[in-house]
C-alpha cells in the first residue's frame, strides 16, 4: 500500500530504515522469531494499522495463527535450555547492552511509538527513557537472583534456588507499546525464562523494535519473539501447553478471561487490569500542586492510562479555588499534531475509543453531572483526520454516576466534593478496583494515615502518575494479580526449589 498522504511516512521510514539497516519499506515483517523479522506461515486473517493522528490505514497486518505461534514457543523452549544454564551476571549483561543500545536510538523508537499510538513526542521519549532504565535496573538485578541458606540441627540444612518458569507469553495494552514489551520482557529474561509476545493489534511496531535491540545486545535468537495478531492469537498463546506463565495487561473482562484458560494448565500469571481511582485533594494541600497532580492524574496519554485518578475528590472549602486553577491550565493545553513538540494533548487511539468515551460523557451529563470545559471532538489542522478530544472537566459528580464508577480510558475528569476524611477513605474504597491512588497534603500524618488505609496497589502522596524504575506497580481487587517494575517482580517470574541435607546417619521407628 501507497502511503501519500499520512504527513508522519517519513517519521516511520526514518525509524525502520535505522533500526533494521533495510529499505525503508511500510510492509516490512512484523513478526520476530529467530532473532530476525518474518511473516506469518499461516495467517488467520488481517487488520489495519492506523495513524491515530490522521486516521489513515498505512499498512495491513497478517494476524499469525497456530503454526507461528508453534513455532515461536517451540523456538523459546529450545533456547531455554542454555539461556536459564547462563549465570545472572552473563544475562544481566545482555540486558544492560540493550539499554545502552535503546538510550542511543531514543529519538527514532520515540518517533515510531507517537506514529503507532498518538501521544505527544515528549511524552514518547520520556516513556523509551523509563524502558531502558527498566531493562537496565533487571540487568543490575539479575545476578543477585539466588536462593537461601538454613541451618539444621546436627550440621544438616536446607538451602533453596530461585529457577526460571520456562517459556513466558505476554500480552500487550495499546496505551504504552514498548514499555509493555520492557516491563514483561526484561524481568523475564532476568530470570534465565524465554520470550512470547504478542503487542495489541493497534501498536504492533516497537515490540519488533525491541526484539532487533535485545539481538544487538547478543541475546541469542529465541530468547525473545514477537507474534502478531488479535484475539484469536493471543488465546493460541494463552492455551498453547509449551506456555508455563501468561502476563496480560489489558481490560478486566479479558484478563479474567485469559486466568480461566491458565487455570486450566495451572499456570502462573500476571495480570494488570483497570483501575478508577481516586486523587483525594485535602484543605491543606499546596494548591498549585494539586492540580498539576489531578492534570497529570487524569490527562496524560489522552487519559488512556489505566491508573489514571478519575475520581478527584476534592475537599469543599477548596472546591472554588481548586476548579478555577484547573480550568484556566486544561483550556491551555494544546491539542495538535503529536510530532510539535509544544503539543500536550495528542490522538485518541481510534474512532471506537473516541465513540466510547463520548458516550460516557453523554451518560454522565444525562445523570446529572455538567461538563465545566472540554468533551468535544477537536479538529487542530485539516491534515489531521485522528481522533482528537479536549480534556474534559465533569462537575456535579455523584459516586453512583456511571462515569464515576467504570473506567472511560479517556480525558475525563470527575470532580467530586468530599466533607471529612473518614467519608473520603470510605468513598474512595467503595470501588471494584484498587490500582492506584493520588493524596494531596501537607500533613505528613495525615498522608501515613490516608495511604494506609486506601486499598490500592500503588499510591502517590503529593504527586501522580510517576513509575521510576524499581517502584513496584500493580493492584488490589480486580485491578489484578502480581506486581511490573520492582524487586518483587522476579518473584513472579521464578519457583523456589528447596533441598535438604542431610548429614547424619538415619533413624525411624521401623
Amino acid at each position: 500500500m501507497l502511503l501519500r498522504r499520512c504527513p508522519y511516512v517519513h517519521c516511520f521510514h526514518r525509524c525502520l530504515t535505522t533500526v533494521t539497516g533495510s529499505s525503508p519499506q511500510v510492509q516490512q515483517p512484523l513478526n520476530f522469531l529467530q532473532g530476525k523479522r518474518c511473516n506469518p506461515s499461516d495467517s488467520v486473517g488481517e487488520f489495519d494499522l492506523k495513524c491515530p493522528a490522521t486516521d489513515e490505514t498505512l499498512r495491513k497486518v497478517l494476524s499469525s495463527g497456530q503454526r507461528d505461534v508453534n513455532e515461536a514457543v517451540g523456538q523459546a523452549k529450545e533456547t531455554f535450555r542454555s539461556w536459564s544454564k547462563l549465570s545472572g551476571f552473563e544475562r544481566g549483561s545482555v540486558l544492560k547492552k540493550a539499554a545502552n543500545i535503546m538510550r542511543d536510538r531514543l529519538e527514532e523508537i520515540a518517533r515510531t511509538e507517537v506514529l503507532d499510538c498518538g501521544k505527544p513526542i515528549w511524552e514518547a521519549r520520556y516513556d523509551v527513557q523509563g524502558c531502558a532504565d527498566t531493562i537496565d535496573y533487571y540487568g543490575g538485578l539479575a545476578a543477585r537472583i539466588s536462593g537461601e541458606f538454613l541451618p539444621l540441627p546436627n550440621g544438616s540444612f536446607n538451602y533453596t534456588v530461585r529457577e526460571a518458569l520456562g517459556v513466558v507469553g505476554g500480552v500487550g495494552a495499546w496505551n504504552y507499546p514498548l514499555q509493555m514489551a520492557s516491563w514483561k520482557s526484561s524481568p523475564a529474561l532476568a530470570c534465565g525464562n524465554t520470550f512470547v509476545f504478542k503487542p495489541s493489534p493497534f501498536t504492533p511496531l516497537t515490540a519488533v523494535m525491541l526484539g532487533e535491540i535485545y539481538k544487538e545486545a547478543g541475546l541469542p535468537d529465541g530468547c525473545y519473539n514477537v507474534i502478531q495478531g488479535e484475539t484469536k492469537t493471543g488465546q493460541m498463546i494463552t492455551t498453547h501447553p509449551g506456555v508455563a506463565k501468561m502476563s496480560f495487561t489489558g481490560s478486566e473482562v479479558t484478563g479474567s478471561k485469559i486466568m480461566e484458560a491458565c487455570a486450566k494448565d495451572i499456570k502462573h500469571v500476571t495480570l494488570e487490569l483497570g483501575g478508577k481511582s481516586p486523587c483525594i485533594i485535602f484543605e491543606d494541600c499546596n494548591l498549585d500542586n494539586a492540580v498539576t497532580g489531578a492534570m497529570l492524574a487524569n490527562f496524560l496519554s489522552q487519559g488512556q492510562v489505566c491508573s489514571n485518578g478519575t475520581r478527584v475528590f476534592v475537599h469543599r472549602s477548596l472546591m472554588g479555588p481548586f476548579l478555577a486553577k484547573l480550568v484556566e491550565r486544561t483550556k491551555r493545553m494544546k491539542i495538535g499534531d503529536p510530532f510539535d513538540e509544544d503539543t500536550t494533548v495528542g490522538a485518541t487511539i481510534s474512532k471506537e475509543q473516541f465513540d466510547k468515551v463520548m458516550h460516557y460523557i453523554e451518560i454522565a451529563k444525562k445523570e446529572g453531572a455538567s461538563v465545566l470545559c472540554g468533551g468535544e471532538r477537536v479538529t487542530p489542522d485539516p491534515s489531521l483526520g485522528g481522533y482528537f478530544v479536549s480534556p474534559c472537566i465533569l462537575v456535579n459528580c455523584e459516586d453512583h454516576m456511571t462515569v464515576s464508577r467504570e473506567e472511560v480510558f479517556g480525558s475525563v475528569m470527575s470532580v467530586l466534593t468530599f466533607d471529612t476524611e473518614e467519608e473520603v477513605i470510605a468513598r474512595a474504597n467503595n470501588s471494584e478496583y484498587g490500582l492506584a491512588g493520588g493524596i494531596f497534603t501537607n500533613n505528613l500524618q495525615r498522608a501515613y494515615r490516608v495511604a494506609s488505609a486506601l486499598e490500592s496497589g500503588s499510591l502517590y502522596i503529593n504527586n501522580y502518575n510517576v513509575t521510576p524504575a524499581g517502584v513496584p506497580f500493580g493492584g488490589y481487587k480486580k485491578s489484578g494479580l502480581g506486581r511490573e517494575n520492582g524487586p518483587d517482580t522476579l518473584d513472579y517470574y521464578t519457583q523456589i526449589k528447596s533441598v535438604y541435607v542431610e548429614m547424619g546417619d538415619l533413624e525411624a521407628p521401623f
